[in-house]
């Protein structure tokens, strides 16, 4: 064997020395990860997966040693509708209801206005019965007294509050009013970046946290002329209603939880703390906290509002909705933040369309009957009565069916997207100074996801598109249909569908809700039609027993 051979030779045998030294993972290894997965394959097809499987980690490897801020989205995005499916085009009919101010003060003290709605106070503040300062000072006043009980608030934004108040009292003292926010105080759910403010997420490892630039959602309230009161709480980065600071109450009753993820909103605004708030969803977490709560919620179409500068849980089901305690304070909140930033590739410029007055004999209103007979006691008789109230508000009603069977199966597609939203503090373990550590909570929900197949994923991915055709078939024939809140929530959150909530009454002591579904980027249906029963009733006028 001549020298050429020789180095040959030896080349091979280090070639082969760092293949079983790089080796991380044996047959055995591999054959349980695929029956995971559900597959088995025979020895020769192991051998061959084996190396491809071992260089394949050397590649994750690398990738988990890139620095990926956490506001970094992945390179595709989710469209709600089918291909080819666009917004209806023209400019939006957006004509909110006329509310004219009294003549003269009605009241004794600024805090019996606490209660009142955005339509109700944007007239004083417009006629300067009340100035922002003094609406500013009372809740902030009301923010200290029940917050710690209600444990809602993370941070309390004083100095800001009544600088931004005051300048909307001067601007509205010349004659110059931005619209029906001006001057309104409220309140944003503790995940939604603020410059100069912390920003936690709800969570241990980032209670510290300020991020130096502000979000879309804030940026365009300050706009409209708003007035940031508090960071309400949030259940630790986006579930439940546990943060760091314990367990948000419901005002209702403060032994139970506000639900959550948006509890701080929920609760505040229920608790007559801010005049509105704004929450996120990705799975319930606008429409549980305001059933709970007894306030009004609105979890807008998917790619309606920018999520630029909000903590992303789930890139391809986080949206962006208001919190309020009547369905128009929704539409006005709505109209102020939604459409196109720049920033968030998802969002879209279909136009907002809000017409209070419109009639109900034109909408196409479906009833989930069979979702309401599956109720018993107490809530089927609040939920029958609150379906009589609606067809005596003019609603005319047929039972329908909407396609829901496989959402259930495709949950997991939250859980991927979350797991690799924390993957870091998942791998460093400070996942582990999250106070909730049950077998439902995240950390172990990130732990388990770590083993989803992107395979898989992907697949969920395509069955999602499946469910959002037979969504879309469903609404050419429907305008809005009317159901137990519950009853279509994960399906409606996967094909990005629009769900608006309201009180309708007592179960036990607590709030029951009532739930419309809109069809995508038609909010104003949904919204219509439950600003209908809110008008034929008085639930959503009862105030909680705050001491």
């Amino acid at each position: 064997m001549d020298r050429r051979q020789w180095v040959q030779l030896l080349a091979v045998l280090t070639a082969a020395r760092r293949g079983r030294a790089a080796a991380k993972f044996t047959r055995e290894e591999l054959a349980a990860g695929l029956k995971l997965m559900g597959l088995e394959f025979g020895g020769a097809q192991m051998d061959m997966m084996l190396a491809g499987v071992n260089r394949a980690a050397d590649d994750y490897e690398r990738l988990r040693g890139i620095d990926i801020p956490l506001d970094t989205e992945p390179a595709f995005s989710f469209h709600p509708g089918l291909a080819g499916r666009q917004p209806n085009a023209g400019p939006a009919r957006f004509k909110p209801s006329v509310v004219r101010a009294p003549k003269k003060k009605t009241w004794a003290s600024v805090e019996e206005l606490a209660f009142l709605p955005v339509t109700q106070l944007a007239p004083l503040v417009r006629a300067r019965l009340v100035t922002s300062t003094e609406l500013t000072r009372m809740y902030l006043e009301r923010l200290k007294r029940y917050g710690p009980k209600l444990l809602c608030v993370v941070t309390l934004t004083e100095e800001l509050a009544l600088e931004q108040a005051r300048a909307a009292d001067a601007e509205i003292a010349a004659g110059k009013c931005r619209g029906p926010l001006h001057g309104i105080p409220y309140g944003l759910k503790d995940l939604f970046a603020t410059k100069g403010i912390k920003t936690t997420w709800g969570a241990e490892p980032f209670r510290e946290q300020v991020i130096d630039s502000d979000s879309t959602v804030y940026t365009r309230l300050r706009e409209a002329g708003g007035v940031l009161v508090a960071k309400l709480s949030t259940g630790a980065l986006a579930m439940g209603g546990m943060w760091f600071g314990g367990m948000t109450k419901t005002p209702w009753n403060m032994e139970q939880t506000s639900s959550g993820s948006s509890a701080g909103p929920a609760s505040a605004t229920s608790a007559g703390l801010v005049g509105y708030a704004i929450g996120t969803e990705t799975r319930g977490s606008i429409v549980s906290p305001a059933i709970r709560c007894g306030t009004v919620g609105l979890r807008p179409t998917y790619g309606r509002v920018p999520r630029s500068g909000a903590m992303g849980l789930s890139w391809t089901m986080d949206k962006v909705g208001p919190l309020c305690r009547a369905v128009e304070d929704c539409a006005l909140v709505l109209n102020a933040i939604h459409g196109p930033d720049g920033h968030d590739r998802t969002v879209t410029g279909a136009p907002l369309n809000w017409e209070p007055a419109r009639p109900l004999a034109g909408l196409r209103i479906g009833v989930a009957q069979k979702a309401f007979d599956q109720a018993s006691g107490e809530m089927k008789e609040v939920q029958l009565k609150a379906l009589e109230d609606l067809k005596r508000a003019g609603a005319v009603m047929k039972p329908v069916e909407m396609p829901d069977a496989t959402a259930g199966t495709l949950g997991f597609i939250l859980s991927a997207e979350a797991a690799a939203a924390f993957d870091d503090i998942t791998r460093d373990g400070r996942v582990g100074q999250l106070r909730d550590q049950a077998a439902n909570a995240w950390p172990n929900s990130f732990r388990t996801s770590r083993l989803i197949p992107a395979v898989e994923y992907i697949r969920a991915q395509r069955a999602r598109t499946l469910l959002m055709e037979k969504m879309e078939k469903f609404f050419e024939e429907w305008d809005v249909v009317v159901c137990p809140p519950y009853a279509h929530l994960s399906s409606t959150n996967l094909t990005g569908h629009p769900q608006v909530v309201v009180p309708c009454g007592f179960v036990k002591g607590m709030p029951a809700g009532l739930s419309f579904i809109g069809r995508l980027w038609e909010e104003g249906l949904p919204l219509r039609v439950a600003l209908a029963y809110e008008q034929a009733t008085e639930w959503h006028s009862k105030r909680p027993p705050l001491s």
